[in-house]
């Protein structure tokens, strides 16, 4: 087969896999939501757990200042 041939073949070929890659990448359209077409959903799930506060360390302050004393070059 002539080198000519041979590239051709290969680029109708590539040609192909990229027209069905383009054909099949479907990508979903930027929609609105509505709460009259979510009124039938639950907006929370049922079962919603209940947020703890969290309260701060009281030793986080000095843990950083040791952790940006352990970066300082040597010397």
């Amino acid at each position: 087969m002539k080198l000519e041939i041979a590239r051709a073949l290969f680029l109708v070929a590539g040609l192909a896999v990229t027209t069905v890659a383009v054909a099949a990448w479907e990508e979903p359209k930027p929609t609105v939501f509505s709460k009259a077409e979510m009124a039938d959903q639950c907006a929370l799930p049922r079962v919603a757990k209940q947020h703890e506060e969290v309260k701060p360390d009281q030793d986080l302050l000095l843990f950083l200042f040791g952790m940006r004393q352990g970066l300082r070059p040597f010397g």
